[in-house]
């Protein structure tokens, strides 16, 4: 006959037997469910991770793994960067020799342009000549710009330092800062100044319109639209290309330096000297 007291232990025993097991049953649901935590947060490591290999965002050669299977892994010497190769394209030559003046001013030019008349410029280039008609009466300020950078020789010697052959088809130029190996696109004469002819504007092969950084932001970059092009209302059209449209579809042709659909053209292409004219 069992006692009250060998009761009393079994129903103890019992209870602690139940307990125990709760406990164990809990430990495999939290190891579980860590496991899937930890899975679900690699994947999204591995999602970010290729967002910021993609653009070299947040990149910093001092992140270092400190973590024990890191530093036993073997480690395998970088790569060695690559230059791309510039290939001859034909119909461009060497640029004349001389360097931008990168001349700077803190205002806009005062107004010198004639708006019923008519003005042209000449983008003579090593790869040969591009001839434009400037629109003075829909953007005054900005052929006035233009006109006033040529005859300070501002152009000459600069380099186009983008090309896009995907999407939208324009060659870019304008900035003394750009080189042939280095990106460009930054430079400017010092000062800005305010949009124009917006209204309705479009982008068929031929235009020369404004490059800027936003509204209000025009500077001495412009860009030749080399096939008809799709694009917001957002850069100031103030000529037309008359001359060597197939200049600029030559050197186009060629593709980029990089290799991609944006980027250096592969041709070295440099204004010898760019002028402007009153006619």
């Amino acid at each position: 006959m069992v006692t009250s007291e060998q009761r009393r232990r079994q129903l103890a025993r019992e209870k602690y037997e139940r307990q125990a097991q709760r406990r164990a049953e809990a430990a495999v649901a939290r190891k579980r469910r860590n496991t899937i935590l930890g899975a679900s947060l690699a994947v999204v490591v591995l999602a970010g991770g290729g967002a910021l290999v993609g653009t070299g965002a947040f990149d910093s050669d001092d992140k270092k793994d400190t973590s024990s299977s890191a530093q036993a892994a073997p480690t395998q010497p970088a790569a060695e960067p690559t230059t791309p190769t510039r290939k001859p394209v034909e119909g461009c030559g060497d640029p004349a020799p001389g360097s931008p003046n990168g001349k700077q001013w803190q205002t806009e030019p005062a107004m010198s342009v004639d708006t019923s008349a008519a003005y042209t410029a000449t983008l003579e280039t090593n790869c040969g000549k591009v001839t434009l008609s400037l629109d003075a009466a829909k953007a005054p300020h900005t052929v006035n710009s233009f006109a006033f950078l040529a005859g300070e020789k501002y152009f000459d010697h600069t380099k186009c330092h983008r090309l896009t052959t995907g999407g939208i088809y324009v060659l870019q130029c304008g900035d003394p800062t750009a080189s042939a190996t280095a990106p460009g696109g930054t430079g400017g004469p010092g000062y800005k100044f305010a949009d124009e002819n917006l209204t309705g504007a479009t982008y068929p092969a031929g235009t020369v319109a404004m490059a800027n950084a936003g509204p209000g932001t025009n500077g001495s970059q412009f860009f030749l639209v080399y096939k008809d092009t799709q694009l917001p209302p957002n850069y100031t059209p103030f000529g037309k290309i008359t001359g060597g449209l197939d200049v600029v579809q030559k050197i186009a042709a060629a593709g980029t330096l990089e290799g991609g659909t944006d980027g250096h053209p592969m041709a070295n292409v440099t204004f010898n000297s760019v002028t402007t004219a009153k006619s």
